[in-house]
């Protein structure tokens, strides 16, 4: 695995109105190198699905799609404990940004390894702090 995916890029791939050529290339990159994602990147992607769907952002035959698409993403998710979490506090402070985010941010630092979001304010942290953003 090469690089840590986060759930905006991962979206892009499921909601048409988000995709382009960036987040597809991300997709390709991925199929080849495979990945890694925070704990909590499977709910987070599932909630925003969700949302979505409650939204009238997909329909069921768009669900499918996405849910087939996502689960032959190869990307490994590290596990978290309690205490790794509550350290996400600090991360999240310092940079005025979510747990879930400092989350995405943290492995990247950890692993020495880049970073796939298409958040505009994690993106901006990313460069602040030197992590590589992949695109």
């Amino acid at each position: 695995m090469t690089f840590i995916v986060d759930a905006s890029v991962t979206l892009a791939w499921c909601f048409e109105d988000e995709a382009t050529e960036a987040t597809e290339a991300v997709l390709r990159r991925l199929l080849t190198e495979g990945g890694l994602a925070p704990s909590h990147w499977p709910l987070e992607v599932a909630n925003a699905l969700r949302s979505g769907e409650r939204r009238g952002r997909l329909n069921q035959e768009k669900l499918e799609e996405a849910r087939s698409v996502l689960t032959i993403l190869p990307v490994d998710v590290a596990t978290a404990d309690i205490g790794s979490a509550l350290g996400l506090l600090d991360t999240a402070r310092a940079h005025d940004l979510s747990v879930y985010d400092a989350a995405y941010l943290d492995l990247a630092a950890s692993r020495s390894m880049g970073l796939a979001t298409i958040d505009q304010r994690l993106a901006a942290v990313c460069r602040t702090v030197g992590i590589p953003l992949i695109a």
